[in-house]
């Protein structure tokens, strides 16, 4: 194992903590949606789109029907709804925050990790471990009330581009899922993010993006305290972990958070095989979903060996469990609205 493959989203969990409409970045509407009777127009024809709409019509109608308020549907959010390549993006958030902090800490231009954040040297960030990681995310998402970090979430996330793209993260979300999302409450069912990231980092955005509102986000946490400030009330963040939403931490928060067990789960890596054995291996019509990375050209194409969002025992599971995997580059007309 090399140095950056240390470099996961394991280690950053470790120290982490009606219909809405459809996101700003679509430019398909559920109105044209209903006009042209193809509620999915970026995915092309075949047994994967078939799938997700056999399902849906059997659910809400005939033997199979499943009533309304148990039509709950989880979908991971990295790499299966916006990007998580080349690095994880609230990794990025926390790397920029490491960089937008050093003039208020000059002692981190000789402190290890901070250094090799603020020289660029990923390798030796690498190479600090779960240690350095752990002190990145605590100086960069602690140490401050739960209205500060969102308020500085809120700021990043409008301003920061991707370097590929020179894009807002929030345009690099999936085409094909947001149409997804946007059938799948038309046709009765409850969507939610179930992410190994930040409960409190994905929050002040989702809805806008996804029309997923926050308080059906179950992500990663840290610890919080009340406290009373200046005769207000506010939660302070503090630099440990709470609950890790990944892997099997997945089912455990969607059943503390939801309370029902998904028909439906979608996600694209090792960190959701739980989630979606959770799902589909429990009796009854269910659909499990992986959207696989194959597409080099326009997003990009990895699984077994990637150090963010490795698909390998996942990809294994698909078959004997009878989920849909979905490739980008062949299920896909395009990927990005920008298309």
């Amino acid at each position: 194992m090399t140095t950056s493959s240390k470099f996961s989203r394991r280690l950053m969990l470790s120290a982490l903590g009606a219909f809405p409409v459809l996101a700003a970045t679509t430019r398909f509407t559920p109105v044209q949606a209903q006009r042209s009777g193809d509620w999915l127009p970026s995915w092309n024809d075949g047994p994967a789109k078939s799938s997700i709409t056999d399902f849906v019509a059997r659910v809400t109608s005939g033997p199979d029907f499943v009533p309304e308020d148990q039509r709950i549907a989880t979908f991971d959010n990295d790499g299966t709804l916006w990007i998580e390549q080349p690095m994880y993006v609230q990794l990025a958030f926390a790397l920029d925050r490491v960089r937008a902090m050093a003039p208020q800490n000059p002692d981190w231009k000789k402190k290890q990790p901070f250094r090799a954040v603020l020289e660029g040297n990923m390798e030796a960030v690498a190479k600090s471990g779960e240690k350095g990681l752990t002190e990145i995310i605590a100086a960069t998402h602690a140490g401050m009330t739960t209205a500060e970090f969102e308020k500085i979430t809120s700021d990043w996330i409008a301003t920061a581009r991707d370097r590929r793209w020179k894009r807002p993260y929030t345009e690099l979300v999936y085409q094909p899922m947001l149409e997804l999302l946007a059938y799948l409450r038309a046709n009765g069912f409850k969507t939610f993010i179930v992410s190994g990231g930040g409960i409190e980092f994905m929050r002040p955005w989702t809805e806008r993006i996804y029309g997923v509102t926050p308080q059906q986000v179950v992500g990663s946490s840290i610890k919080t305290r009340f406290e009373m400030r200046d005769g207000k009330p506010v939660l302070f963040r503090l630099p440990e972990m709470n609950f890790v939403d990944d892997k099997a931490g997945k089912p455990i928060g969607i059943n503390s958070h939801i309370g029902r067990r998904p028909i439906a789960a979608f996600g694209n890596s090792d960190g959701d095989l739980e989630m979606l054995q959770w799902t589909t291996m429990s009796g009854g019509p269910r659909l499990g979903l992986l959207v696989h990375h194959t597409d080099a050209v326009r997003e990009y194409a990895y699984d077994r060996k990637s150090h963010f969002g490795r698909l390998d025992k996942a990809l294994d599971a698909a078959g004997p469990n009878k989920w849909t995997v979905v490739s980008m580059k062949t299920d896909w007309k395009r990927i990005f609205a920008f298309e």
